[in-house]
């Protein structure tokens, strides 16, 4: 994996992920970015292979959750900066935040939040170039929470007509809906399509056509 320290702006970022780079930090209290280029990069598919267990849809259309996207995305960058059992120390730190944040406010970067009895239990962010969606982070503070804010980012994207989901890295909580790494190469192929292809990203779309678009990632009726 090639990494190199940089000094990095909102303009320079949506440079490098055009690229096929993404920039993180060491700690939550490093003073150092680097851009990182891994030799095999996660995807999460958009297609027929999202895995979307039963008990996670029965969970998801529960109405347990209130789920909103951009609502509060200081929040939700917030959420996966701070440490939780497990996951004592981050690689978002100050800098990152800030970052995102402008590219938020540029319209770049977007969020998803899961929320229940009015506290935010759950969600994840990311950046948005043409059709694909480079997945930063997501946490949970409740069981489920950021399942269910990966699922409502599927149905947008697959809504909105994106192609790509950048998980960067394959985590086993990710391999469970079918996420896998493809070679840099591979990868770079089809970030190349998906960036010049158009996309909406849809922060409020319509509530039946969301429910539509979430039971169909279930496939098969009969799958487990």
């Amino acid at each position: 994996m090639s990494r190199r320290q940089i000094d990095i702006a909102p303009d320079l970022m949506l440079r490098a992920y055009r690229a096929g780079l993404f920039p993180m930090a060491e700690s939550r209290r490093g003073d150092r970015l680097y851009w990182l280029d891994p030799e095999r990069r996660g995807v999460i598919p958009l297609d027929h292979g999202f895995h979307l267990p039963k008990r996670l849809l029965r969970t998801v259309l529960s109405g347990g959750f209130e789920v909103t996207a951009d609502a509060d995305f200081a929040a939700a960058i917030a959420g996966c900066a701070a440490p939780a059992p497990g996951r004592e120390d981050t690689w978002i730190n100050p800098e990152i935040e800030y970052l995102f944040l402008s590219l938020h406010r540029q319209g770049h970067a977007h969020s998803v939040e899961v929320w229940q009895d009015g506290a935010l239990v759950g969600g994840l962010y990311g950046v948005v170039l043409g059709g694909a969606f480079f997945g930063e982070s997501m946490f949970s503070r409740a069981r489920d929470a950021s399942k269910v804010a990966l699922v409502h980012l599927v149905a947008r994207l697959r809504l909105g007509g994106f192609t790509l989901l950048d998980s960067q890295f394959l985590t086993e909580h990710l391999s469970q809906f079918g996420a896998h790494e493809i070679p840099r190469a591979e990868y770079k192929r089809r970030l190349a399509q998906a960036v010049l292809s158009q996309a909406t990203w849809l922060a409020a779309p319509d509530p039946a056509a969301l429910e539509a678009e979430i039971r169909a990632l279930r496939g098969s009726p009969d799958a487990a």
